[in-house]
């Protein structure tokens, strides 16, 4: 069962919303807990969690992965998401029960993998959460030939926000298009910002312009 660290509502009431934020390759939970500390003022109703990822990672000693990433491919990411999605799925069914939620409550944030596992996990819940948002990420899709049965598998079409830098040395820049245009051609509504001198990482704009997001979504 993951686990990680939780932040109650600001409010002090019972939670009216829940942001669950997925890590990247070779962190853990604690690297985005603080995002919620962030947007709490703007989400005082929202509980936040940030799960580690069910993997000991194996280039990081302390850190934790969604999927090993050796290839760095796409079969290798296909094979991933799907290998890591009930584990997400069923932490986001306990959380919500936790928190006496529906999953139309429910918003994921991912970072870079956790963008992966993010589009992947959201767009398969039984109930369409609030919003995706995705970080330096990758919308994960198969060969051609699997296509059908991906496409039959969505059963969620949320409204997404994807943030990426334009010289991300980790995650080319070229898969914000890549995602938006996958996105879109699914029924999908996306929102996309490609920041200028924004390496892998987060910037103050891009967490202003997501904040603003869950609370439009949320709200």
């Amino acid at each position: 069962m993951l686990d990680g660290p939780r932040l109650p509502p600001r409010s002090g009431r019972p939670a009216e919303a829940l942001v669950v934020l997925l890590h990247g390759y070779g962190a853990d939970g604690r690297d985005l807990i603080d995002l919620g500390r962030h947007w709490a003022p703007l989400l005082p109703g929202a509980a936040f969690v940030s799960p580690h990822a069910p993997e000991a990672c194996a280039v990081a000693p302390v850190g934790r992965q969604w999927f090993g990433y050796v290839e760095r491919n796409d079969a290798e990411r296909w094979v991933g998401v799907q290998s890591a999605h009930a584990a997400l799925d069923g932490f986001l069914d306990a959380e919500l029960t936790r928190l006496g939620l529906p999953g139309s409550r429910l918003a994921l944030v991912g970072f870079s993998q956790g963008t992966m596992m993010a589009l992947h996990t959201g767009l398969r819940r039984a109930e369409a959460p609030a919003g995706l948002v995705g970080f330096s990420g990758i919308h994960v899709v198969p060969s051609e030939r699997a296509l059908p049965a991906f496409d039959a598998g969505i059963t969620a079409r949320p409204p997404v926000l994807l943030v990426h830098g334009d010289v991300d040395e980790v995650i080319p820049p070229a898969a914000l298009p890549r995602a938006v245009e996958s996105l879109s051609a699914r029924g999908i509504a996306v929102r996309s910002q490609l920041s200028r001198g924004l390496g892998h990482g987060i910037d103050p704009d891009g967490l202003a312009l997501a904040g603003r997001f869950l609370a439009e979504v949320l709200g």
